[in-house]
């Protein structure tokens, strides 16, 4: 995960709340205590959502209102409630604070997405992840996998690696990515695996014009996103991501 993909999701991260035990935030925060910048931006951005919270709750409702409403209900008389100075005050206190909250808000606004490779390369890493314990088309026939690719417009026209070619297929997927299509080839590598994953090996796949900083084609482009490993390379119009659970050592065995 990089760090402008760490700050899209900690945008969403709610101080104080079940977020703190969420997965979906447990890569970023890891990142956030790694990274002095990002680490110093998330304690900001905590810090302005806890006071926003603190203030909100600190706002009391004016003595007597409840009372008052009542008994207006009662006399079914016609008044302009939003004149009276009890909720016009109340009311004046939460317009400060919408429009302190509008402008910390504006500081801390989720950055746009990635469209580089390392933000392409970043998605399929959490696609494989997911896509572990199932894909849309499971099948050790790699010509299954080119027939159904290209009836879904996905690339079915791949190129395999030599290395890669002889590993066992498991399936295939199709993804999207900035509204392009990308195809997912599934294999196994032949390691053990734990019970119900299915494939421990991906290859991603997307036209070459979808991605405006393409790898090189002559020589693999190596890349570390946690524990996933990943190569990244341009054939022809096609940029392929081979990704996989494990050391730099093992993914090589497939280029």
């Amino acid at each position: 995960m990089t760090k402008l993909e760490a700050k899209a999701v900690l945008s969403l991260y709610r101080p104080g709340s079940a977020d703190a035990d969420d997965p979906e935030f447990a890569e970023a925060l890891t990142l956030a205590r790694q990274d002095e910048e990002l680490g110093r931006w998330f304690e900001d951005h905590c810090a302005v959502h806890s006071a926003l919270r603190t203030r909100f709750r600190q706002i009391a409702v004016p003595e007597g209102l409840k009372e008052q409403i009542i008994s207006e209900h009662k006399a079914r008389s016609v008044i302009v409630w939003w004149r009276q100075p009890t909720i016009m005050a109340a009311a004046a206190v939460i317009l400060l604070l919408v429009s302190v909250a509008a402008f910390w808000l504006n500081r801390t606004v989720i950055p746009p997405e990635d469209t580089t490779l390392s933000g392409f390369r970043g998605q399929m890493v959490r696609s494989a992840v997911k896509s572990a314990y199932g894909m849309d088309l499971e099948t050790n026939d790699v010509s299954q996998i080119r027939s159904y690719l290209a009836r879904q417009n996905a690339h079915g026209d791949f190129q395999l690696p030599r290395s890669l070619a002889s590993a066992a297929c498991a399936g295939c997927g199709v993804l999207t990515w900035q509204g392009n299509r990308v195809a997912m080839v599934c294999f196994q590598s032949g390691r053990p695996s734990s019970s119900g994953v299915k494939t421990d090996l991906f290859l991603f796949i997307i036209g070459r014009k979808a991605v405006p900083n393409p790898p090189p084609a002559d020589q693999p482009q190596l890349a570390q996103a946690n524990r996933i490993s990943t190569a990244s390379w341009t054939s022809g119009e096609l940029v392929y991501v081979l990704a996989a659970d494990g050391d730099m050592a093992f993914l090589r065995k497939f280029l």
